[in-house]
């Protein structure tokens, strides 16, 4: 992290107040805004260009695994929910409740009329939903496995919101399966938390720790839940994803049944799994810096801006012509299979404020074009990731080779520091829950850079322990599916035990 004796251009830095420089990189790069909705918000272009991106790519890779996209209906009948005990329970605090169907003036104010039978859920997650079309499009086996997906926006009434991180409404995927047998649901778990262990880190440059969660952190009515957990530059840890391995529960509760082989009635096996507009502001707090949002190339709306430099009027129409040649140049190549994503700001602004506008708003590459550069058959090249008055001059015949290259190193050189520092605060030599709660609520508050982080120690398992780290605010963020398979003490009671967990404070 960057001082605060540093010059940036976002105030306050990292180290000075994490929360609100975070506020601070998503309106200086102008991805979003708070809505007069509380909770809410509006995602500008910068911010739903990252959107379309992360839906486009993560859709190939759910249709690649013989998904088809569906979509169903926003509002839920609070009937359906109460078919599974516990997954009521667990949305039950966060639910939108449609009770009126009309308005009417009186007084001069508009006033709900027109109760409803029923009362309607406005969707926080669609299980109970799904499960009800489950149940009509399964018969038998042969409709087996029913693999669905779909792109939708859900509601949960959040008591503290922060914009891309907890919102009360906010965009995601979300998939549900059906299937015939136990193996093959679990398979299909397993399957869709590797695709988006893959998205995560090959697209969004954000190393992940793949595992299960323990019982106290499960999906409402799932028999198992398996989770992608990141850590942002204040070393809090991050839900990137979820996949649910959900047994027969919420089928039993939508009468999801088939008919077998012989003819014998069962219930399905079904699984959901999900990602969000949680995303993006992972993408911002793991690899920004003090001088505004840093983006991977894979998911930029934009890979490269070209800066027209013009110091006399009558230069303008050679220098933009060549601008617009050296983007018809790059916009011939590919980057992973697609074409550079280029655009000419052509705007009548100062030079250096447009700079410093596509620094904040972190588009990998910026190319300035001037009349040196012009008479050279040359370009000047600045690079996200480097100081931003640090320059490389490629020619105009190199530049089809060599951006594309850049991109790739910079998108390489993302993944790797933030897997460094990740990995330079994962610590092993905490041993007992004395020493967890000093590290996690340190006497030194003036010094935030000398604690926090990831805690990978032994848990005995014993679901009743989870309570006893309230204290600290600290949680189980998963069993790493990577197990060392070493004995040791447990980190809460000090028993014997053999599975290794992360402890960590999370959003």
């Amino acid at each position: 992290m960057a001082t605060s004796k540093e010059k940036n251009a976002i105030t306050p830095s990292r180290q000075d107040d994490y929360p609100e420089w975070f506020q601070q990189v998503v309106k200086a790069a102008d991805m979003a805004e708070n809505s007069p909705v509380r909770g809410c918000m509006c995602i500008k272009p910068w911010g739903y260009g990252i959107w379309e991106n992360i839906q486009r790519q993560l859709d190939e890779r759910i249709k690649e695994t013989g998904h088809e996209n569906a979509y169903f209906p926003l509002f839920i009948p609070l009937s359906y929910l109460e078919k599974e005990a516990k997954h009521v329970e667990g949305f039950a605090k966060e639910c939108a409740v449609v009770t009126h169907h009309r308005l009417e003036e009186k007084n001069g104010k508009l006033v709900p009329t027109g109760e409803l039978e029923e009362p309607l859920i406005v969707r926080p997650t669609s299980e109970m939903i799904i499960g009800e079309s489950f149940s009509r499009w399964i018969e038998s086996y042969r409709d087996l496995p029913l693999l669905i997906n779909q792109w939708a926006n859900v509601v949960r009434w959040e008591m503290r919101p922060r914009i891309f991180l907890r919102t009360t409404e906010f965009l995601w995927q979300e998939g549900h399966t059906a299937h015939s047998n136990a193996e093959e649901a679990l398979e299909e778990t397993l399957k869709m938390h590797e695709v988006y262990r893959s998205f995560m880190e090959d697209v969004l440059a954000i190393p992940v720790i793949a595992g299960e969660k323990s019982e106290g952190e499960r999906f409402p009515g799932a028999v198992g839940t398996y989770t992608l957990e990141a850590m942002m530059q204040d070393r809090k840890a991050l839900q990137m994803g979820t996949s649910h391995y959900l047994g027969q529960n919420f089928a039993k509760g939508s009468n999801i049944r088939f008919s077998d082989q012989n003819g014998q009635t069962q219930y399905a096996y079904t699984t959901s799994w999900g990602t969000t507009t949680r995303m993006i502001g992972a993408l911002v707090m793991v690899h920004s810096d003090d001088d505004g949002l840093r983006l991977p190339p894979r998911i930029a709306h934009r890979q490269i801006v070209i800066l027209p430099i013009i110091p006399k009027p009558e230069m303008e129409a050679q220098v933009l012509e060549y601008a617009e040649k050296i983007a018809a140049e790059l916009k011939g190549c590919t980057f992973h299979g697609r074409p550079l994503s280029v655009i000419v700001d052509k705007r009548e602004k100062r030079g250096g404020e447009k700079n410093w506008e596509w620094i904040k708003k972190g588009i990998p590459l910026r190319i300035e074009v001037g009349p040196r550069d012009l008479e050279a058959n040359s370009t000047m090249v600045c690079r996200r990731d480097r100081a931003h008055n640090e320059k490389n001059k490629i020619s105009f015949d190199q530049l089809s080779q060599e951006i594309p290259a850049l991109l790739e190193e910079i998108q390489q050189g993302l993944f790797t520091a933030a897997k460094k520092y990740r990995d330079e605060n994962i610590h092993t030599e905490i041993k007992s829950l004395a020493e967890m709660e000093d590290f996690f609520t340190p006497k030194n508050q003036d010094k935030p850079e000398i604690h926090g982080g990831f805690v990978k120690a032994k848990w005995c398992g014993d679901a009743s322990t989870e309570a006893l780290l309230e204290k600290c605010k600290i949680s189980i963020r998963c069993l790493p599916l990577e197990q060392s398979g070493s004995t040791g003490v447990c980190i809460i009671t000090g028993k014997p035990a053999t599975i290794d967990a992360i402890f960590a404070k999370s959003y």
